[in-house]
């Protein structure tokens, strides 16, 4: 009767599983709140925003982010990283199967009349039984990490493109504000020429000409560091995709207006934004991960039940071999009875971990709607100020012409001209500035509601593993 009750035994134990079992943390205790501070768009429903960038119409842009999202060195690291975590994964299930390994040799003995050939052959095998669950909690948190590592490339993904973009944009931005200020330049050339002029024929104070002069220089000053500027996106934007810094300095050297995006983006409520956001599912997974591994020490305090059996045959013939074969059967039970409390310590500093994850996660949530808010305040901030610029340009257009009528026919200083041409350049500049800060503000808006990949409900599949060609 023992020995029928002993295998049951063995299995009832087997279903044991220590440890917390890992529940999400509901969203109340989070703080997400039911809608953003910030205008959101007519409608709550969340927009498809896996390829948000085609929004701009910029056919460069969407290319080079694409060029991006597939030789973009960050994102091969990140595809490496998943590769590794998967195969630990499929190491960790491993333990919960039989080791098995077999042997075979030939010995050949010398002697006095005494020569002859042996022969052996051998199989082994060994089972960790699972029996509170330890390594059911590893497989646990190792399926937890492999899906983590997937969020966190998409999560790279989701920068990567949102930096090709600000990138591109403020290249675009610094072609449009050198050729502002070569314009400048040209029209200071023309008023130093005509008060040269005026100082020549007498009708002005050589002040005139070297306020111009020195306008001018002030003028031709800022083209250099505009250059650089310009240089320094074009360059970040070919490492960003994969290639070497020079790489796009020819498709690039058209100069091209600062692309535009839609109006609006439907930001939906922040239970959305927490669902597309990868950086916060990786951290949820993460605090998955944390939670399976205090079973994993928890296991360790327990009985550790092994089964091991072995099977041999020798003999000095090959057709002898199958004549004698001898095997064996052990069962080992060990049970640790005392460490100093290392192992206790180990699951105290494992649940000391899985709170750090929880706090981890927290911190992700917060900071993922912390970004949607700044991005709508920002977006909302260009707008009004471009509304503003548009006016101020107008004003100081209409005046800077009648400024430069004025000096010529002596009824105004070259002061009063200076300062009519500086406003005009201020406002030229101002409202370039604020188109393209729409621009970033929408960029960055796309990023903090996790565009630019697929969200996906059911947990990724070894297939999500293999290397991404295409963006999401």
């Amino acid at each position: 009767m023992m020995k029928l009750a002993a295998p049951f035994c063995v299995l009832a134990l087997a279903g044991c599983t220590v440890g917390p079992d890992y529940r999400p943390p509901a969203a109340a205790s989070l703080q997400v709140p039911e809608a953003y501070a910030g205008p959101t768009g007519a409608t709550t429903e969340p927009a498809d925003l896996s390829r948000w960038w085609e929004r701009f119409d910029d056919p460069l842009m969407t290319r080079l982010i694409d060029e991006a999202s597939a030789g973009n060195l960050d994102i091969a690291v990140a595809q490496a990283r998943l590769v590794q975590a998967r195969e630990a994964l499929v190491q960790a299930r491993a333990n919960q199967l039989p080791n098995a390994g077999a042997s075979a040799s030939v010995g050949r003995d010398v002697g006095a009349g005494n020569d002859r050939t042996s022969f052996s052959l051998g199989a082994d095998a060994s089972w960790q039984a699972d029996l509170f669950g330890g390594i059911r909690r590893g497989v646990e948190a190792a399926g937890a990490d492999a899906q983590g590592a997937f969020y966190n490339r998409e999560a790279t993904r989701v920068a990567i493109a949102a930096e090709v973009a600000a990138n591109y944009i403020d290249a675009r931005l610094t072609q449009e504000r050198l050729a502002i200020a070569r314009d400048t330049l040209r029209i200071a050339d023309d008023n130093l020429q005509i008060s040269q002029w005026r100082v020549q024929a007498g009708l002005a104070s050589s002040l005139d000409s070297e306020q111009a002069r020195a306008s001018r220089a002030q003028t031709a000053a800022s083209i250099p560091n505009l250059e650089q500027s310009y240089s320094a996106s074009v360059y970040r934007l070919g490492v960003l995709t994969g290639r070497a810094p020079q790489a796009l300095i020819g498709e690039m050297a058209a100069t091209r207006p600062v692309p535009r995006g839609p109006d609006g983006v439907a930001a939906g409520i922040p239970a959305d934004t927490l669902r597309q956001r990868p950086d916060v599912r990786a951290a949820e997974r993460g605090l998955a991960s944390a939670t399976a591994r205090i079973g994993v020490a928890e296991a360790q305090l327990y009985p550790q039940l092994r089964l091991s059996g072995n099977i041999g045959t020798s003999a000095f013939s090959l057709g002898g071999l199958f004549d004698a074969i001898t095997g064996g059967l052990l069962g080992s039970l060990s049970q640790t009875l005392f460490d100093g409390g290392s192992l206790r310590s180990q699951v105290r500093s494992q649940r000391a971990a899985a709170d750090a994850a929880l706090a981890t996660y927290r911190q992700s949530v917060l900071t993922a709607l912390e970004d949607v808010e700044n991005a709508l305040a920002a977006l909302n901030a260009a707008k009004q100020r471009e509304a503003q610029f548009t006016i101020a340009l107008d004003a100081a257009n209409n005046s800077a012409i009648l400024a430069r009528t004025q000096y010529r026919s002596g009824l105004i200083d070259f002061q009063s001209l200076l300062q009519t041409e500086n406003a005009l350049l201020s406002a030229r500049d101002g409202l370039a500035n604020s188109r393209a800060a729409e621009s970033s503000a929408l960029v960055q808006l796309y990023q903090a509601l996790g565009g630019g990949w697929t969200p996906i409900d059911s947990p990724p599949t070894a297939r999500d593993a293999e290397p991404q060609t295409e963006s999401r």
